[in-house]
């Protein structure tokens, strides 16, 4: 008798595909044992409690009667007007006619027109003519810089006073000092700048004091003529 199994068939070939499987599988099933949850079911009715709406009892509520507002005053008596005849005259007033004839001479006052003095301003170094400084009238257009600087150099050396405090303090600086010769020659609007108050008070002083000058003139008008300077003061 010959044996029923076939001699070539390899019953280990596919058992590791088949072990793999069944090890899934298991695992699959033994995750949704731990995952299933479980509630308890004690679940209590509550009762309803059904009052009868027959037996409540309704509160007596007592309305308050609220008088009625008081009438209002009575009217003023009206006031008695006392009728006074008109006894003075008033004069009327009589308006002349404004209309004038032909032949009538209408009288005109003369009317003075004052000429406005424009308040021009033109620098030192573009001006036209510059102011004169006395002394340097006959000079020549050339050299009339050069002049004014000497001379306004010259009156600051004539007048110079050191201030005794600054003196003592041991104040020496330089002030600057900046004015406007105006359209009259005259020196105004002087602001002096410098490292004491005592330095600038005795620098506007000395430049208060110049002499009254030519005024500069642009284009043959005089205008306001800017000028600065310095002033310093040095201990010996």
């Amino acid at each position: 008798m010959l044996p029923k199994k076939n001699p070539k068939a390899d019953l280990s070939k596919n058992s590791t595909t088949y072990f793999l499987i069944g090890l899934v599988l298991i695992l699959f099933l033994t995750w949704r044992g731990i995952e299933l949850k479980t509630y308890e079911r004690d679940v209590e009715l509550d009762r309803l409690s059904v009052m009868n709406d027959e037996d409540e009892d309704i509160p007596i509520t007592e309305m308050k009667m609220t008088p009625p507002p008081p009438p209002p005053p009575p009217p003023a008596a009206p006031q008695v007007i006392e009728v006074v005849e008109d006894e003075e005259e008033v004069e009327e007033t009589v308006i002349e006619s404004t209309e004038t004839d032909q032949e009538e001479i209408i009288e005109i006052e003369e009317i003075e027109v004052e000429e406005e003095v424009e308040d021009v301003v033109v620098p030192f170094a573009i001006i036209e003519n510059i102011p004169v400084f006395p002394g340097c009238e006959k000079v020549s257009k050339k050299r009339q810089r050069d002049c004014f600087q000497e001379k306004i150099n010259k009156h600051i050396r004539k007048n110079f006073r050191y201030p005794e405090i600054a003196q003592e303090m041991g104040i020496q600086g330089r002030v600057y000092v900046s004015f406007i010769i105006g359209v009259d020659g005259r020196v105004i609007m002087v602001q002096p700048r410098g490292p004491d108050k005592n330095l600038e008070k005795e620098a506007r002083r000395i430049i208060e004091n110049l002499p009254q000058m030519i005024p500069g003139k642009q284009r043959g008008k005089a205008v306001r003529v800017p000028y600065s300077i310095p002033i310093t003061f040095k201990l010996q």
